[in-house]
């Protein structure tokens, strides 16, 4: 199942030192002016490459104001398990609001949605399926989708690959974890290979094909997170090898899920 909205919570890092880069917000917007990076595509900018010492010690992390605006809690009526109504209140020892079930008592807690994908390296290129289905119809975009209970992220995310691109791969090592609270979805990406030189579109797709890195479209890609993920990989890429990455994507309030454009990156660190 491919994504139907855009845009995990890792049980813990990957054991690696960390490199925190500043916590300076950036936007597409903002990168025009920034020239340390010469993108292959003219006409977009990759995230800027700053210098920081390895041993940085982290900051403490505070929340965003967006991490409030996640979910619609008045919009659940009625109990999930008893169908009985809901009142919408903060329960005692907690700060957020939620609806508890009048009748039994119980409380429907809201949780993010993981989406797991493969970013597919094959002969220094790269696989994008152009999506079939809305949103962001006939964009490009990595194989990705939610994960199902009872599999792994890496089952996940070879799964959504096999459906969108009919293609095997094996994943090599995590890339990068990206938090959308906005949406309540948190991106997990693998770097993975084919195991075999065949790929085609699934039903969700309606074309997959191998770009040069040079060739990536970046002005006809689905998401924000997809932008973000081909960027940081691009960067890795000219400086040596791939790193794997955190970072939180902070949607405006308002915008469309598909604006690629409407968005900050965040408390973004690297191994």
């Amino acid at each position: 199942m491919m994504v139907k909205a855009i845009q995990l919570q890792l049980c813990g890092f990957v054991s690696q030192r960390w490199t925190l880069k500043p916590r300076t917000s950036l936007s597409i917007s903002s990168l025009s002016s920034l020239s340390q990076i010469s993108h292959p595509n003219p006409s977009f900018k990759l995230l800027p490459t700053i210098t920081t010492p390895r041993r940085t010690r982290f900051a403490p992390f505070r929340a965003s104001s967006s991490l409030q605006s996640a979910g619609n809690v008045r919009s659940i009526k009625f109990c999930q398990w008893c169908g009985g109504s809901t009142k919408h209140v903060i329960p005692d020892g907690e700060e957020k609001l939620r609806a508890i079930c009048t009748v039994c008592g119980r409380i429907a807690y809201q949780n993010p949605k993981m989406v797991v994908g493969c970013l597919v390296e094959q002969d220094n290129k790269i696989l994008l399926c152009k999506r079939n289905i809305q949103p962001s119809h006939g964009l490009w975009t990595l194989p990705a989708g939610y994960l199902e209970i009872g599999e792994s992220a890496v089952e996940g995310a070879m799964r959504e690959t096999r459906e969108e691109a009919n293609a095997d791969v094996e994943v090599i090592s995590p890339f990068a974890q990206l938090d959308i609270p906005l949406i309540g979805q948190t991106y997990m990406i693998f770097l993975a290979k084919l195991k075999k030189p065949h790929f085609s579109p699934g039903p969700e797709s309606s074309e997959c094909q191998l770009f040069a890195l040079d060739d990536i479209p970046f002005n006809a890609l689905s998401f924000s997170s997809m932008v973000v993920t081909l960027s940081l990989y691009i960067e890795d890429i000219k400086a040596g090898k791939p790193k794997f990455h955190y970072g939180t994507i902070n949607k405006r309030p308002g915008t469309s899920p598909s604006d690629i454009h409407a968005y900050t990156l965040n408390h973004h660190m690297h191994t």
